[in-house]
């Protein structure tokens, strides 16, 4: 075998060598009866983005389709902790997040990845973790008033007092997608509707060629 053969990158001035495994990505999609994709919800704290990732892994998994919920909040529990919430660390979080959302498609997995990740460059570096082919940008188009208004874990308000500063919305800007896959306005529609909206948008895109779908 030639060295051509191997995928060498520099890593902390070391190079390292991807270890191809022997199992194909269509064996994995046949041993699970889909294709993986990555359903990143984007928008604003309040937005509903949780609701609808867990609602929508609900259906997806009464459906027969393995799927998993990566948010925001949970994540920094663990894996992103070390983080804070300046531009820098939030792109780091962002990019963390999607090699993990990479790895769970390599092994066959859907993603819903349910993050405010307030910067377009952030959210494109993630497209191109993930692959075009399988991440599907969702923007919750929900405006910061009704956001606000629910306030569902006090953010807001804190920040408005100045318990905390870099808040998306307040003192930190949300860069809105300029294309996003879908959009949707979850101060218009109740989650049922939403979810059942993009249970639409991507049933093509999980369902392997010929098989029956009834999401």
């Amino acid at each position: 075998m030639s060295d051509d053969s191997f995928d060498i990158k520099a890593c902390g001035g070391v190079d390292v060598v991807w270890h191809h495994g022997s199992v194909v990505a269509t064996e994995r999609q046949k041993l699970l009866g889909q294709r993986p994709a990555t359903i990143w919800l984007t928008g604003l704290s309040g937005a509903g983005k949780s609701t609808l990732a867990t609602s929508l892994e609900r259906l997806l998994m009464l459906e027969g389709r393995l799927c998993c919920v990566l948010d925001g909040d949970n994540i920094r529990h663990g894996l992103n902790r070390d983080l804070g919430f300046s531009p820098e660390d939030r792109g780091e979080n962002i990019r963390r997040v999607a090699e993990v959302a990479r790895l769970m498609n390599d092994v066959g997995i859907i993603v819903i990845a349910a993050f405010i990740s307030p910067y377009r460059s952030d959210r494109a570096i993630a497209r191109d973790i993930v692959s075009a082919e399988r991440f599907v940008e969702v923007f919750l188009d929900t405006p910061l008033a009704v956001c606000e208004e629910r306030d569902p874990k006090g953010f807001y308000r804190r920040a408005r007092q100045g318990a905390f500063a870099q808040f998306t919305g307040v003192d930190a800007p949300y860069e809105a997608p300029l294309n996003p896959a879908l959009s949707i306005d979850t101060s218009i529609y109740e989650t049922d509707a939403c979810v059942a909206m993009l249970a639409r948008h991507i049933r093509t895109l999980i369902s392997l060629p010929g098989s029956s779908t009834n999401i």
